[in-house]
């Protein structure tokens, strides 16, 4: 039984988290398109492949400097309409239209111009896609005052946001389809189209139907507390961003929630290629097709499987507490990485299925539980600084995470070299190089998890306190 139960005013409609939902939808879509579509530069194109890296990597190194600023830009908009939502709907309008410009390819052109109109193009997008995607972020930190309710609306927003990668797969097949296009350019110009509808379509819903809780409240509690007004000069409105940020970045809370979310989602990352190693080089002993067959199903029934723990992680956080389902949801994802060593088995193949519904509590309870946790640490901050940042705190939070990811995937490279591994034997690979690429598959991961359950065991922000923080600032918001 819940120690506080949520109160009827506190609760959101179920079709308003669909709706913030679809935000996460639009955000995942994006993020899978942008990525997955790049192919077509090298297959397509024929560019260089270190060239079509770069045009990945460079664009995303502005996200260091755009997220955090657009989030203190959102905590600190004045508009009757709010401080996200004007951001949201002209974010989704504008990443709609670049998107798909930047996929209108002219044909004939050398590889130095598709590199540098690609590169803008990019960087274009980015800058459109965070003026979306942080507000957004922001808005569901502040949808509702409860501690369960929080964990029920990230839920649903996990939820739907994970159907973007049940389509994101069929892209390439889609892009390469003789009956509507005429090559594969030609293809991904169409689909950049289509997705584009869906974006701003879809994009601008949590702008129209969701109410914002906090308006005006940032800045009538920065005068309350003797603080200037932001964007009152240029001076100040640096010094605002450099403080709001050091001091997003001092919250012992949120830092353990970075490094949680680090460990558990890049210790992933980082191996996310081995298992296709291991189960094509040691389980059938370099078959590429039987190996690529078998990693399907696996992928598969972790796709599945995935939805279904976003369903039960929500439920058993509402009624365990979030920390709790926390090192429940990461244990049994250990076990999945654990059982990696016994189940790939070249003797018995279809064990390789075993993990895989284990494994999808990891990254299924991490992005239902820390966005809720984060609403949690906003609250705190507040509290003790007279602001509302969740704009910041959000922006930080991602930027950690995409971060990470980039360091995580250069990382797997690395180790994918240290184990030994030769293309060229095929089949044939040393003993010592299978023995570390399981070990890497297996137990890299599985110590990250571990850690990471150390560094949220000292969370200070229990349901109790959360409630407590609540009476407080309702109190003195009333004052205000």
């Amino acid at each position: 039984m819940d120690r506080y139960t949520t109160a009827p005013a506190d609760r959101i409609p179920f079709h308003l988290k669909l709706v913030y939902g679809l935000g996460a939808f639009v955000n995942n879509l994006l993020a899978a398109a942008s990525g997955g579509m790049m192919i077509v530069l090298n297959l397509g194109l024929g560019m260089n492949p270190a060239l079509v890296g770069l045009l990945g990597a460079l664009p995303r190194l502005t996200d260091a400097f755009t997220d955090p600023i657009m989030g203190y830009i959102s905590d600190n908009t004045q508009t009757r309409w709010g401080r996200r939502r004007p951001y949201i709907l002209v974010g989704a309008i504008s990443v709609a239209i670049i998107f798909a410009l930047l996929w209108q390819l002219p044909p004939g052109k050398s590889e130095s111009f598709y590199f540098w109109f690609f590169l803008v193009g990019s960087i274009l997008f980015y800058l459109a896609y965070t003026v979306f995607a942080t507000p957004w972020v922001a808005l569901g930190y502040e949808l509702t005052p409860d501690y369960h309710e929080r964990t029920r609306l990230m839920g649903v927003q996990n939820f739907i946001g994970q159907l973007a990668y049940v389509i994101a797969p069929w892209f390439l097949l889609i892009m390469q389809s003789e009956r509507f296009f005429d090559d594969m350019v030609d293809g991904a110009a169409g689909l950049a189209i289509m997705i584009a509808i869906v974006v701003m379509a879809v994009g601008i819903l949590p702008a129209i139907f969701l109410k914002e809780r906090f308006k005006d409240l940032a800045i009538a509690e920065a005068h309350a507390g003797g603080k200037k007004p932001p964007f009152a000069g240029i001076a100040s409105s640096i010094s605002g961003f450099l403080g709001g940020f050091g001091v997003t970045l001092k919250s012992k809370p949120f830092l353990k929630l970075c490094v949680a979310t680090f460990l558990v989602f890049n210790g992933f990352m980082m191996i996310s290629s081995f298992q296709f190693y291991v189960i094509i080089y040691y389980v059938f002993a370099g078959d590429t097709v039987r190996g690529a067959e078998y990693a399907g199903y696996a992928g598969t029934l972790g796709a599945i499987s995935t939805f279904c723990v976003i369903v039960f992680v929500t439920w058993l956080g509402t009624h365990l507490g979030k920390k709790r389902t926390f090192y429940l949801a990461i244990g049994v994802s250990m076990l999945g990485y654990a059982l990696k060593w016994v189940c790939y088995n070249p003797e018995h193949p279809w064990l390789l299925l075993v993990p895989a519904p284990f494994l999808a509590f990891g990254l299924g309870g991490l992005f239902t539980l820390m966005p809720s946790m984060i609403a949690d640490v906003v609250d705190l901050d507040e509290l003790q600084t007279h602001e509302r940042r969740e704009g910041m705190y959000g922006s930080i939070f991602w930027w950690v995470v995409k971060l990470g990811m980039a360091a995580a995937l250069a990382a797997g490279g690395f180790l994918l070299n240290a184990t030994g591994f030769d293309v060229a034997l095929e089949g044939h690979q040393s003993d010592q190089t299978i023995i570390l690429m399981r070990l890497f598959d297996a137990w890299v991961p599985f110590v990250a998890s571990g850690i990471a359950i150390w560094a949220i065991a000292t969370f200070s922000i229990t349901e109790e306190r959360a409630h407590e923080v609540r009476l407080e600032l309702e109190a003195r918001r009333g004052a205000v």
